[in-house]
């Protein structure tokens, strides 16, 4: 009934997720590109648990 109450994890992932990448642009246009490639590594493995967690969903 109050389902439109609980946090979405899901979607808090995909937040994070453009979070980093935007981290990642901003690094990158600065020039660090070793804490460019740290936050790209880091958006992409939170990219792959969010495909899980929405193959999971869809079965």
């Amino acid at each position: 009934m109050f389902g439109f109450l609980k946090s979405n994890s899901l979607a808090k992932k995909k937040k994070q997720h453009a979070k980093l990448q935007e981290q990642a642009m901003y690094a990158q246009r600065n020039g660090d590109m070793r804490k460019f490639a740290e936050l790209t590594l880091q958006a992409e493995t939170m990219w792959q648990e969010i495909e899980v967690v929405e193959q999971s969903q869809s079965n």
